[in-house]
């Protein structure tokens, strides 16, 4: 039987091409975040599952669990006893690069800088089912802020993502905006008890997968009479010409308690800062807006394009999720773009510049030792030339043949012989025109240079 050589479902390989798209997108991000002073941090892709369990909501069953190694599963395994999940694994893969962060918070707390600003391109794992923009093993580019309650903090973030899909040259998209206080106000407002709160929420946060009748179902499903679920829908679903201010206004007025008043009194300050940033040309607050993690304590984003179900980023306010692993209240916020959505966008709507990738220069020999050869290839890299070198003796026809073989696509190739050798020089043959020229070996960069970018 034959062992299938296809990667994982929801997991995949990723050939030069691919893997050089995924360099320039995570270029420009990382550029973006240092310009604006965070500073990197990688984690582990294992961690303590205690450490990652009762943050996560109902999505928590899609973390991926490590069964326990060797005798420690096999005493599981023999105790005779009903196997219980937890028995079975102390381990997890991270599902994000929010949870992570705040333990490294919490342990290190005294030799990070107060407010402090890093970020982090990782990958993350989650049990989920694969589909177009759904992948089980994925990066996420996350920014986060801590130690600082200040909306200032909630502007940098979502500044500096929007700027980076601006350099990557999307034009389109909308920045959501809403906060968790104000959406459990209006969960209130319509009725619905508060014990209700959380399943709610996970409802509304399905609205652009499912439709009003499909939360409204849901709603149903989970306990919540048909009258609440039909004012719920009511409350959140706002008329589309209405304003940012416009539609705060009309929340408020909706609104029975003063913790959610100040949470529309919270996002209008954030809106008027996101003004003078490259969020204001996005910026929608969007009542619908759930998020459906169960950390996020404030204010919440998501990045939507028009063409991708879902989002390319999101995030929000946290500012109780450091606690939970030690013993003092820090605040945060962050944001997290997915990379694999961005860039399958960017594909879709062929937004890539052309990117430079395998050998400039082929090197190709005959009637020479290869230690002269390799001499050559060196010299020309020393002037900053991408080069390969055809590693067997042949003709020199297959040998240009190879230099326009799919994944070489050698634009140059520099033949040695005996007689350029001697004269210290190469042939410089121009694969597409065919022209060929001598030239002495340390002026091949010289050379390639004068013609048009192009064609080199």
């Amino acid at each position: 039987m034959a062992i299938s050589t296809k990667p994982p479902s929801g997991m995949r390989d990723f050939l030069p091409a691919d893997v050089a798209r995924r360099n320039h997108v995570v270029g420009i991000v990382r550029d973006v975040y240092e310009r604006y002073g965070f500073v990197p941090l990688e984690t582990p892709a294992i961690e303590n599952l205690e450490i990652l369990l009762g943050k996560y909501g109902e999505d928590e069953k899609l973390i991926y669990r490590i069964l326990h190694r060797g005798e420690g599963l096999q005493r599981v395994l023999a105790s005779g006893e009903p196997i219980d999940e937890a028995a079975l694994s102390d381990l997890a893969l991270r599902y994000d690069l929010t949870v992570p962060l705040a333990r490294v918070v919490a342990q290190y707390g005294g030799d990070l800088p107060k407010f402090f600003k890093r970020y982090q391109i990782q990958p993350v794992w989650r049990a989920d089912r694969p589909g177009r923009g759904r992948f089980r093993e994925f990066y996420q580019c996350d920014v986060d802020i801590t130690g600082t309650e200040s909306p200032l903090a909630d502007a940098e973030v979502c500044a500096a993502s929007c700027e980076i899909l601006e350099r990557l040259g999307f034009r389109d998209f909308t920045f959501a905006l809403n906060h968790r206080q104000l959406l459990r106000g209006l969960i209130r407002a319509a009725g619905i008890d508060t014990a209700l709160e959380g399943s709610a929420l996970t409802a509304v946060d399905k609205l652009d997968k499912i439709g009003p009748q499909g939360v409204h179902d849901e709603l149903g499903q989970r306990g919540i009479g048909h009258d609440a679920a039909h004012r719920l829908l009511e409350l959140i679903d706002r008329p589309a010409d209405e304003s940012n201010l416009q539609r705060l206004g009309a929340l408020r007025d909706e609104l029975q308690d003063d913790e959610a008043k100040q949470a529309v009194d919270r996002l209008a300050e954030l809106l008027g800062l996101l003004e003078h940033t490259a969020v204001g040309r996005h910026v929608r607050v969007v009542p619908t807006l759930a998020r459906g993690l169960g950390y996020y304590t404030g204010a919440i984003f998501e990045l939507q394009v028009a063409d991708l179900a879902g989002s390319i980023g999101g995030g929000g306010r946290y500012d109780e999720l450091v606690g939970m692993f030690g013993k003092r209240r820090v605040p945060a916020v962050g944001l997290a773009l997915g990379l694999e959505r961005i860039l399958l966008v960017m594909a879709e709507r062929g937004m890539y510049p052309d990117l430079a990738i395998g050998p400039q220069v082929l090197v190709c020999w005959l009637d020479v030792d290869r230690s002269d050869v390799l001499a050559i290839a060196q010299r020309l890299r020393g002037q900053g030339l991408r080069v390969d070198v055809y590693p067997e003796p042949a003709k020199l026809g297959k040998q240009m043949q190879y230099a326009d073989s799919p994944g070489v696509h050698a634009p140059w190739c520099a033949i040695v012989g005996k007689d350029e050798l001697a004269r210290g020089e190469i042939a410089l043959k121009h694969m597409a025109s065919g022209e060929q020229v001598a030239v002495a070996v340390d002026t091949a960069a010289a050379a390639i240079s004068m013609r048009s970018p192009s064609s080199a």
